[in-house]
């Protein structure tokens, strides 16, 4: 999914430099609002920002499920760590957003047409990515074959949340079979087999010190994902109300559902059971 930078563009003869490196002429001409309201802007902006922030999300990630599956769990920290700081810039994303008033979004909502967040392949891949797996979201794609293909692909791959059970095995924690061997295109259920294995981890951390702090890093990946996702639903229940959103979702009771959602139950419920 990374872009690469162009090798046929041209470099000035002193080599790069910032304007040409960052493509900024490019990239500085890709906000083109479609009215003449002066809040398009910076509804613009805020999304193409968070894009390039999901871009290094996925990136980050992607790499950290790799490391845990080699066992190279110190690495994986420190890439989990910059996905956390990611997270607190597009959790605070919002709070400027909301600066845009109901009659501000209403003058230019008529541009968006069915345009929507919930159009946006790299949100879906992160969620692919964390282990909320669900096809159907593949079919939002229909007119973006090449985009499908993409959601195709991270739909097959291990969640990091099972390269992290992987690790517990190979630690010799007795993760169940199933667990290990499950379908990894369906949805994550949890299994209380492998909140025994998190129970062992967190009641004795100098023993199983990476797996405790993986955990944690894990807990703190959730938990910044659903401040997101929180501070999604406040800002559209802020801005429109209980209105539809522009995608024809049911806007603020759809976010509210999407906050129910859990990555990582056993890691929630083992906290109980301490």
């Amino acid at each position: 999914m990374e872009m690469r930078a162009d090798p046929n563009a041209a470099t000035p003869p002193g080599g790069p430099t910032y304007a040409s490196y960052l493509r900024l002429d490019e990239l500085l001409a890709c906000q083109t609002p479609l009215s003449d309201t002066h809040d398009e802007l910076l509804f613009i902006v805020i999304h193409q920002a968070s894009e390039l922030w999901m871009k290094l999300c996925l990136h980050e990630l992607t790499a950290a499920r790799t490391a845990i599956a080699e066992d190279r769990l110190d690495t994986a920290f420190k890439m989990m760590a910059r996905v956390a700081r990611v997270q607190q810039q597009l959790i605070g994303s919002w709070e400027t957003l909301a600066t845009i008033t109901p009659a501000d979004y209403s003058a230019m909502r008529g541009k968006l047409g069915a345009s929507s967040g919930f159009q946006s392949q790299q949100y879906r891949a992160m969620e692919f990515l964390m282990g909320n797996k669900n096809a159907a979201m593949i079919a939002v794609f229909d007119d973006a074959p090449h985009l499908q293909a993409l959601l195709r692909d991270a739909l097959a791959q291990p969640s990091i949340y099972d390269e992290a059970l992987r690790a517990l095995s190979r630690a010799g924690l007795p993760v169940p079979e199933d667990q290990l061997n499950r379908d990894v295109t369906q949805p994550y259920v949890a299994s209380a087999g492998v909140e025994a294995c998190w129970r062992t981890v967190y009641a004795a951390p100098e023993r199983y010190w990476n797996l405790y702090e993986l955990a944690e890093k894990l807990v703190d990946l959730e938990y910044r994902f659903q401040l997101w996702r929180f501070g999604h639903l406040k800002t559209v229940e802020r801005v429109i109300g209980f209105k539809r959103g522009t995608g024809g979702t049911a806007g603020v009771p759809y976010l509210a559902r999407v906050i129910d959602q859990v990555f990582f139950p056993e890691l929630l419920t083992v906290r109980a059971v301490l």
